[in-house]
């Protein structure tokens, strides 16, 4: 994966994060033709720029800061 594609992929998973609306890892994923690993790799690395990123089991989807529930 080029910088690039890295860098692309972290800005969509921030928009679908923001919507509520990215799906478990493994659905990101299939989503985005990458490993689940690479999903894990990737909000790590959005998490290490400083936003806050979580996972909602509730909601089965990343959100964003303090939308966490």
């Amino acid at each position: 994966m080029t910088r690039f594609q890295k860098e692309s992929l972290k800005i969509r998973i921030l928009k679908l994060a923001a919507l509520k609306c990215t799906g478990s890892p493994a659905d990101l994923a299939l989503m985005f033709n990458v490993s689940e690993r690479s999903i894990k790799r990737l909000v790590k690395e959005i998490r290490e720029d400083g936003m806050e990123i979580r996972f909602c089991p509730i909601r089965r989807s990343y959100v964003m800061g303090i939308d966490y529930h």
